[in-house]
């Protein structure tokens, strides 16, 4: 079975989120469907969207899984952003969250540390 995943993130100022998840990500957005939407492409068949919808900004909740988190968390300081938590789960799972202006919740996920 073939899965595509779009995962949405509600947000109150288009030009502003495009900024801020550029800056996130590392790059611009793979493309634009229209004028209030903007996608960039993670992996294969896995999106992450932000679309116009101000009555709901701020309530959505992401964790993606990386095989080089300490790699991205480095790059994403160089863009200027820092996470507002980083935390260690007993099994020796990170993770480290970030909150767009609109205060959604990007968690970044990793394994334990060799």
């Amino acid at each position: 079975m073939d899965i595509d995943l779009f995962a949405g993130v509600p947000v109150s100022d288009h030009d502003r989120a495009v900024e801020w998840y550029a800056q996130l990500l590392g790059r611009p957005p793979s493309f634009h469907p229209n004028d209030v939407e903007a996608v960039w492409e993670l992996a294969e068949h896995r999106y992450l969207f932000t679309e116009v919808l101000p009555d709901h900004a701020g309530h959505a909740r992401h964790t993606v899984f990386l095989g080089d988190l300490e790699e991205w968390v480095a790059g994403i300081a160089e863009r200027g952003l820092e996470p507002v938590t980083r935390e260690t789960y007993e099994n020796g799972v990170r993770k480290v969250t970030y909150r767009d202006p609109d205060g959604n919740e990007i968690g970044l996920g990793g394994g334990p540390l060799d």
